[in-house]
């Protein structure tokens, strides 16, 4: 399989294109504009809102005006990782796709396809001429990675269709019908810098080769969080040797599972060798504990230049113990359903000259779940001694139990592959949440190929899932129901 023969090829050729434009989260001007002038090329009513997301108005085909309008939606922003030995820079370079088998990636990187996919079939649907569909609207939000802050700031006429599919899950033959809210939870210490005593082995802890991915979606896949196993080094670690934390910058987005997690620290001379054993232990231990979901983790250990100074001792210690103590994970599933209610994930930790910033975000289906989820970690924190914040956050989305759009896509799913689709909800966010508070009346359904690895540069798109969703989506628009 090569990139020329691709199917659905209008597809891909769209996705190819979305891919060379630069698009991280809060910085979609360049995707924006090329939105923009890709409707008005098509002499369609294209518009954007205050906000920036943009939507392309579409007449029905011949025979096809009856019908009610169907609004297709998808985000352009993607989530921005690549591996640390990668030189890329996401504000101005292309995403470089290969094909392995019957799998697209990306060379280090993310590969955008969460939810650049979403966004071309979009596209190609927006060129066709040979497809039936009744009028349509054809959404791209903003910033639906870092905040949804493009959904948060639409308003409530900027949709006028009640029927919606968004195009932004992971899961081919898996049709979704409610999600998880969330919001995020950042702790800050202030520290002081002191000297580091003389005498001391200065050396560096890396935690590397993770598998990461969503920290909604894969939160139950029984991962290891780079940030949570640096932790539990150096909490054991201060209880045996005088450990000085020099520097630490640990994990990335608020939304992924940490693959990376680094330290900066020093213990006196006299405890090099111990320390390094103690490591070495650990670093066993560890790889016992998730021999089947961590096949490629590194654990190194590197002498470097002797430090001056380091984070004054209390708040080390203080900040130790709280990255130890706090809940990561899953921390409830539902009561009548086999899905996760609540969970919480420690996203990052990062030392600044003015502190250090650890950030998370909590999930649930449940509201006062997730406020408690979010106060949980608060509490732990603030026993430490930091300023915590709790944000607004985004409010999940209840299941409609009499979907009309469910049921075309859930018969035309059978008639397509002579199976049933799996319906189910999803304890990662999606912007239907938001639109089921702005939009009085929505009926929505989320869909899409499957994707695995998200959120990290291990992304990957399942080829044949594509034409799959394709077919499905075309089918679900040729009988939308009537006015």
């Amino acid at each position: 399989m090569d990139k020329t023969t691709l199917q659905p090829q209008s597809v891909f050729k769209c996705f190819a294109q979305v891919n060379e434009i630069p698009r991280p989260s809060k910085h979609e001007e360049k995707m924006i504009d090329f939105l923009l002038q890709f409707g008005q090329k098509l002499g369609l009513d294209t518009r954007r809102d205050d906000v920036g997301n943009v939507i392309i108005r579409k007449p029905a085909t011949p025979g096809m005006e009856n019908r009610q309008t169907i609004v297709l939606q998808s985000h352009m922003d993607m989530v921005c990782e690549k591996n640390r030995d990668i030189e890329f820079d996401f504000s101005k370079d292309a995403i470089q796709t290969y094909i392995d088998g019957e799998w697209m990636k990306a060379r280090g990187t993310t590969l955008g396809a969460d939810d650049g996919i979403g966004v071309a079939m979009e596209m190609a649907i927006l060129e066709a001429t040979d497809i039936e569909h009744g009028p349509l609207e054809c959404v791209f939000t903003r910033d639906e990675e870092t905040g949804l802050t493009g959904a948060e700031g639409m308003k409530s006429d900027f949709m006028t269709g009640r029927l919606l599919v968004n195009l932004d899950s992971e899961d081919e033959g898996e049709i979704f019908v409610s999600c998880a809210g969330g919001c995020r939870t950042t702790a800050q210490f202030a520290y002081k810098e002191e000297p580091l005593p003389a005498g001391f082995f200065t050396f560096s802890l890396s935690v590397k080769g993770l598998t990461g991915g969503h920290s909604g979606d894969d939160i139950d896949k029984k991962r290891a969080n780079a940030n949570k196993l640096l932790a539990r080094f150096l909490y054991l670690s201060q209880q045996k040797y005088d450990l000085r934390l020099v520097d630490i910058q640990a994990g990335g987005l608020h939304n992924a599972i940490p693959r990376e997690a680094w330290c900066l620290c020093a213990v006196p001379m006299k405890d090099k060798e111990s320390i390094t054993v103690d490591w070495n232990l650990f670093q066993a231990n560890v790889e016992e504990e998730y021999d089947v979901t961590e096949k490629t983790m590194k654990f190194v250990l590197q002498s470097e230049t002797p430090a001056a100074s380091a984070i004054d001792k209390d708040c080390s210690q203080r900040l130790i113990r709280a990255l130890q103590g706090v809940d990561n994970g899953v921390f409830a599933v539902c009561q009548d359903l086999d899905l996760i209610e609540t969970s919480s994930n420690l996203a990052s930790i990062h030392k600044t000259p003015e502190s250090i910033d650890v950030n998370s975000s909590q999930r649930s289906s449940i509201y006062s779940a997730r406020v408690n989820m979010a106060n949980t970690f608060a509490a732990v924190f603030e026993l430490a001694g930091a300023k915590v914040e709790i944000g607004e956050g985004y409010p999940g989305w209840k299941m409609n139990p009499h979907s009309e759009i469910l049921r075309i896509a859930v018969e035309q799913y059978k008639k397509l592959f002579k199976k049933e689709p799996i319906v189910r909800g999803i304890h990662a966010g999606l912007e239907c949440g938001l639109f089921s508070e702005k939009f009085a009346g929505m009926d929505m359904i989320s869909m899409g190929p499957t994707l695995r690895g998200v959120h990290s540069p291990d992304e990957k798109l399942l080829i044949p899932t594509v034409q799959m969703v394709w077919d499905h989506l075309l089918a679900i628009l040729k009988n939308a129901p009537q006015k």
